[in-house]
């Protein structure tokens, strides 16, 4: 469902069914997904809104930002995901937005500090994008400023990332998955939770680091920071003393996982990683949308969409500003 532009709106003011001055029209009066554009420093952005069964009886609603991988886009990210199903059961909105690019919707990517692709060349506003989602949203829907997160996918989970050292007041916690934390200026206001998911045999997103792969049919390259020098800065910053210890561990077939807990964490927080052998570079639980020799193997060892929502629905941040633009 697209929202309602100025001529729709003006069409449905002609035809005598808009709703009375004390009623003014709202954008979203259905759940399901709701396609919206805004303006952002200068040009024209697009997110996608998904709004859970009777979200209007359910009280503040906590809000998911899911960022699409490199190459991707919200809609791509969307049907791969599976974070769809338990946000509508749980009661989340959920907003898949789209990065940038040249060639419209398509091939996007986020600024997340040292990647990825044209967004980060141009120096794309992505968190004062985000920002700008969040203020949009709540001009109009009930939401719990108090429940934001973000995860995503790569590029995406590099963007949860950059949201979280930027804008750390306003987000309760992230789970990025396959995707190091790229930030270049590192100084979060606040503590924020991390829980990151990666396979050790990724072989694009390296987890110990270092050049990845080429892009298919370029010869760009992406020199990635180690998962565990990038988490190093987020237990140093969330006040986490644990050596790290195992608190869970799965297998499906040849892959494995391992679940790592750097607590304890001040300020009520958390540090962790999902550490994966075996899988590529793909969203746990479904399959890559690219061929697995590009991506390697896919896994069902755990579920990243699962796992996401078992992680933040731990964490609430009181103290959170509104829902405003910065």
């Amino acid at each position: 469902m697209r929202s309602l532009g100025g001529a729709a709106l003006l069409a449905a003011l002609a035809f005598g069914c808009a709703p009375s001055p004390e009623q003014p029209a709202r954008r979203f009066q259905a759940a399901g997904n709701h396609e919206v554009v805004l303006e952002h420093a200068g040009r024209e952005r697009s997110f996608i809104l998904r709004l859970p069964p009777d979200f209007v009886s359910r009280g503040p609603l906590p809000v998911l930002l899911a960022f699409h991988g490199g190459g991707g886009n919200a809609s791509g990210f969307q049907k791969y995901a599976g974070l769809d199903e338990p946000a509508d059961r749980l009661g989340y909105a959920l907003v898949y937005p789209d990065g940038t690019g040249r060639l419209g919707r398509r091939l996007l990517t986020w600024n997340a500090g040292a990647c990825c692709g044209s967004a980060m060349q141009q120096g794309a506003d992505d968190v004062g994008f985000a920002l700008a989602v969040l203020a949009n949203l709540a001009g109009e829907l009930d939401l719990d400023r108090t429940r934001v997160y973000a995860t995503g996918h790569s590029n995406g989970g590099m963007m949860a990332y950059r949201l979280a050292a930027d804008a750390a007041s306003r987000i309760a916690a992230i789970v990025p998955v396959a995707g190091a934390d790229m930030t270049l200026e590192f100084a979060p206001s606040a503590a924020v939770p991390v829980l990151h998911i990666h396979s050790v045999d990724d072989p694009r997103a390296l987890y110990a680091g270092g050049p990845g792969p080429r892009f298919p049919f370029t010869t760009r390259r992406v020199q990635h920071r180690a998962v565990e020098a990038g988490l190093a800065r987020w237990r140093e910053r969330d006040g986490c003393a644990g050596p790290g210890r195992e608190i869970d561990s799965r297998s499906a077939g040849p892959h494995a996982a391992v679940l790592v807990d750097f607590g304890p964490c001040a300020d009520a927080s958390a540090v962790a990683v999902w550490k994966l052998s075996g899988p590529g570079h793909g969203w746990p639980g479904s399959a890559s949308v690219l061929p697995e020799r590009i991506t390697g193997p896919n896994t069902t060892v755990i579920s990243a969409a699962d796992e996401v929502f078992r992680f933040v629905a731990r964490f609430s941040r009181p103290d959170a500003p509104a829902l405003t633009s910065r």
